[in-house]
Parts: C-alpha cells; structure tokens; sequence
C-alpha cells in the first residue's frame, strides 16, 4: 500500500511540473580527465525558490560552490526566469560514476533534478598529471609548424573481420587528435565487393574526449558505412587518406605583438592514413532451399488478403509484409502460385527501413495483384520465405497461411464470354494447330498501293537532308563564336561567377570566414577580368573604374562595386562576430554582380 502511494505522489508530482511548465535539469560534460576542474550546474526554470539540496558529491573533490545566479530575459512580451546553482568540481580517481539529482521546492512544489553520469579518464601519460586539455594548449604554442602521428591520426575498424556472404559489416572511420582541427576533406574509394550503403551522421562533428594508447584524445566519428559483401574469400578494404587542417598559434618574436595578439596563427596540412582491413568472407553453408531468397539476417513474414468471397474481373490484392534486419535491399520477392485461370500483375514493392549498425532494418510490403477470370473454388498455397538466420546459422522457411478464395460468377463482355467455354487449360491443347481467335480492329490495305513514291516516301530525305544542314549551319556559327577567346570569356563571366557564389553560400553556411571571403574575391575579380578581357593580374581598383566607364557602366555603379571589394578585404580580418557581416557582404556581391551584367550588355 505504501508503494502506490509514493507512486501516486510521484506521479501528481510530474505531472504537476509539467502542468506549470517548470524544469529542474542536472548538466554536466560527460568526459573528463583525472585532475580537471569542471563545472556541475543545476538550473530550475522558477524565481520562487527555497531549499535547494545539493547531492552528495563523494566522488569528486569539491572546489567552490554552490555560487547562484540569476537570469531574466523577456521575448515578444514572455517573461521567462532562471536560477542556476553551479559547483566548480575537481576529478579523481578513473572511472565510471553517478551523481544523483538535487532536490529543491519552487512555487510551492517539490522538484527533483535528472541525474548526471560522468566518465573520468586517466592523465595523459604525455603530460604527467596535467590534463589532455591542458597538454593540448601547451603543444600548440610549443610546436613550430609541425604536427606528429601521435597528435592527430585516423582509424579505420570494422565491427566483424569474418562474416558470412551478405552479412551486415559497420565500417567506421574515426579522428583522434589533440591539435586544433579545423577541417578535414577525404573520400572513400570503391569498395570491390562490397554493396555500400552510407550512415547519415551530423555536419556538425561533436568531439568527446578518449583515453588510447596512454594519451586523451579528442574523438569523434567522422564517416560510417554498412558493408554486404556480394564474393567470399577475403577481401581487402584498402587505405584511405584524408587531408587535414591544422591551426596552429606561432610565438611571435615582436615581443608586442606576442602581448597583445598572442602571436600569428597558421594552417598546417596533414595527411592522415587509414590503415588497410582485410574482411574474411564465408561462402553459405550447403543446403540452400531451392526457393532460397538471398536473405541474411533475422526475419519474419506475415501476410493479408483483401477478400476471400469475389466475382469474376474483381481484383484480389495479397500483402505481404517481410520484417526484421539484414540485406533486406537484396532480398528476392518471394513467388505467390496463383491458380492458372487468374490474370496476374507484377507486385509491387514498398520498402520501409532504416540503415542500423546490423544491417537494414525495418519492412518490405509486397502486394501482389490478380483477377479471377472464371467462377469456381480456388485455393492459393502458403508463401514460402527462405533465408539464413545468422544467430543458428542454418537456413529457416517461413511460410503464410493459404487462403481459399470463391469466385461467383460476374458480369462480362464478349470477349469474356468466349472465355466461359474455353479455359486456359483447353487452349493450351488447341493452340497446337488451331490458334484462338483474334480480337479488336484489323487494319485494311488496299490492292496495288506502294509506300514508294508517295509524299511520306520523300519525306524520309528530305527531312534528314534539311536537319543535317541545319546542324552544320548551327556548328560553324558555334565553332566561329569559341574562336574569339575574348568574347568566349565575357559570355561566361556570370556563369563562373555564379558557381563561386554558390561555393561562397556552402563555406557561409559551414561559417568558414577566411575561405568565404576568399571565394567572394576571386568571384568578383574572376568577373569583372572576364567581363574587361583583362588578366586578374592587370586589374587594380583604380584602372576598373576607368575601364568600365569605357563600357557606359554609371558612376554609383561602379563606386558600388569597388565599395564591395573593400568592405569584404576589410571584414576579412576584421574583429568581432562575422555572421551578419558575412551574410550582407554576400547578398550584396550577389546583387551588384547582377546590376553590373544587365548594365554592360546594354
């Protein structure tokens, strides 16, 4: 009794929280190293509060804490009111541990905060008792342009090196690095012999620290793909190489400049090298059923049918619903023997499954569609599904449940007619010397009339003959045109333009600042060089005014223009947030490119 009433209690308590729209959330990192200091906060979505009771933190060295603070923020006239209570916390001993949540009364009603689980690594051996992050810092002013295999490296792992043909591989390709990686580009080759599907992961990377080989590393999962082997025997995954980028800070020797910039930063590059896999592929075991689907994994079937009791010309429609995990992409579509007298259609497949480490999961609904042409008493025999289960490892057949269908008799036309006093089994036999009889219109041609001679006989010339004039005609003004480079160029101005600008959205997008500026750069000088015939080394801001009021460009125009160059060479290394600036330089380099093409083809 005393149980259902604190499960009572507790469940008016949620739904109380719930009802008043208040939040008690526990937050702290997920991966720290044995020595760091890290915060824990507890925040609840109130201003009335009292009695906040902290857990008991035994795991961890307790620094300072609880300090509260308090924020106000009001949006569109909705006030909204926070209270975090924060513990600055120092990690001890390795391993795994568990801080309960806080206890706290706000508008008069008891709250109970999520607890948090923290994984503490050990030290890098690297540093001593010095923390990863620390050790990172300390590397990155102490390096000189240099980066090691220890710092930043790529793994390749496969989650089976021996499988069975057709058999779901997960290959991953992961970063560890402990520089600061700034980008990193890299495709895949084709995998020969291997049937690849790619696993959707975040743009956005998040790194998480991990313990390999005595040192902490950052980490994250920068590729994955499921693998089917299609051949056995073993099949090589060969070695990737991905090219990184590096941003390094380089002690200046003006000793100013190192006070107040902290010294230059450059970009380093570095090749990072998979290494080579080797997967052992098993042929099936012997014994295949000869309805064998192909399918490997872990499978149900089930199956429906729209209606046993029809009449002759209504459609009868058998689901057929395949579940489970596996190659399903590569399953066959098992056959369904419908009585000789149906007339029966291709099935129709709907595939409903999700990429999973273990393969494809998820559904494959086949329908299959037939029309009774007679009345009688039919039954359709049980489907038969084969496959390979993977955890008995042997072959297993699943099978639906018949189905006896009645048709009556329904209405027809005179075609069907003919078809009550002759089935399909009785025209089998008489189409040995007699055909049966043909339906519908017959074309009529009359006596002693040619196709030679006629107008459509010529046409069959003259028609090439005038398109074949009409291409080389189309040809020669083409070749004359590509000929003047000059002219060649300025038609394709905007065009190339437009494909920079389109590369300059993406690295906005991606909030790279300096690759951005740098492609809405070479978009406007690659222009206007195009559009003057004039190599971008010619070009300077003074001789393009000159140059386009030789081609009747207005003066606002052109101030514009260059207007434009100087604000993005100037946001460039500009300081301070860049995403507005970047966004208005981009639309208006858009815009004044477009004012300048309509004003120079006039």
């Amino acid at each position: 009794m005393r149980k259902v009433i604190l499960f009572f209690i507790l469940i008016s308590t949620v739904i109380g929280a719930w009802a008043d729209g208040v939040s008690f959330t526990a937050n702290a990192p997920e991966v720290v190293v044995s020595g760091d200091q890290f915060r824990l906060s507890f925040t609840i979505s109130s201003k009335k509060v009292r009695d906040f009771r902290a857990p008991n933190i035994k795991d961890f060295e307790v620094l300072m804490g609880p300090s509260r603070s308090t924020q106000y923020q009001n949006i569109n006239g909705v006030e909204t009111n926070s209270i975090t209570f924060t513990y600055i916390l120092m990690a001890g001993k390795e391993g795994t541990y568990k801080i309960p949540g806080a206890t706290i009364v706000a508008d008069g009603n008891n709250y109970t905060s999520n607890s948090v689980e923290i994984k503490v690594l050990p030290p890098d051996q690297s540093s001593g008792s010095a923390s990863g992050s620390s050790a990172q810092s300390s590397r990155n002013q102490a390096n000189s342009g240099k980066i090691t295999d220890k710092e930043l490296f790529m793994m390749a792992s496969a989650s089976k090196t021996k499988v069975y043909e057709q058999e779901a591989i997960l290959l991953t390709y992961k970063v560890y690095t402990q520089v600061n990686l700034t980008a990193l580009d890299g495709d895949i080759p084709d995998l020969k012999g291997f049937h690849t599907q790619e696993v959707e992961l975040p743009n956005q990377k998040t790194f998480t620290l991990e313990h390999y080989n005595g040192r902490n590393y950052n980490t994250t999962i920068w590729r994955q793909l499921v693998l089917f082997p299609q051949q056995t025997g073993k099949i090589e995954i060969p070695s990737v190489t991905f090219e990184g980028t590096v941003s390094q800070r380089i002690a200046s020797a003006d000793p100013f400049d190192a006070f107040f910039n902290g010294g230059n930063v450059i970009n380093i590059q570095k090749n990072l090298v998979t290494p080579k896999l080797v997967i052992d592929v098993k042929e099936l075991p012997a014994g295949k059923p000869s309805n064998f689907s192909g399918g490997v994994g872990e499978f149900t079937i089930s199956s429906s049918i729209n209606t046993q009791e029809l009449k002759t010309n209504d459609a009868v429609t058998i689901k057929l619903v395949i579940s489970g995990t596996g190659n399903m992409k590569l399953i066959n579509t098992p056959e369904v023997n419908f009585p000789q007298d149906f007339e029966i259609y291709d099935p129709k497949v709907d595939n409903k499954f999700n990429l999973t480490r273990n393969g494809l999961s998820g559904n494959k609904v086949i329908e299959y569609l037939a029309i009774p042409r007679h009345a009688g008493t039919y039954t359709i025999p049980p489907i038969e599904f084969s496959y390979f289960d993977l955890k008995s490892q042997s072959y297993k057949t699943l099978k639906t449940d018949a189905y006896t269908l009645n048709v009556a008799k329904g209405e027809g036309n005179s075609e069907q007619v003919v078809a009550n006093f002759i089935s399909k089994e009785d025209l089998k036999v008489l189409g040995q010397d007699i055909r049966y009889i043909k339906t519908g219109e017959t074309n009529l041609t009359r006596k002693d009339e040619y196709f030679f001679g006629l107008m459509s006989y010529w046409m069959w010339y003259i028609i090439p003959l005038a398109l074949f004039i009409a291409c080389m005609v189309i040809y020669r003004k083409q070749a004359l045109e590509n000929a003047n480079v000059a002219k060649v160029r300025t038609k394709k101005a905007n065009k190339v333009a437009t494909k920079r600008m389109k590369n300059a959205g993406k690295l906005l997008a991606e909030k790279k600042t300096e690759a951005f500026y740098d492609e809405v750069l070479k978009a406007l000088w690659g222009y206007i060089s195009d559009k003057l015939s004039m190599p971008v080394s010619q070009l300077s801001k003074d001789n393009i005014e000159g140059k386009l009021q030789q081609h009747q460009v207005a003066d606002e125009l052109v101030k514009e223009f260059i207007d434009i160059l100087n604000d993005c060479e100037f946001a460039r290394y500009a300081p301070g947030s860049q995403d507005e600036k970047m966004d208005k330089i981009y639309s208006s380099a858009i815009e004044v490119i477009s004012k300048m093409e309509n004003s120079i083809k006039r």
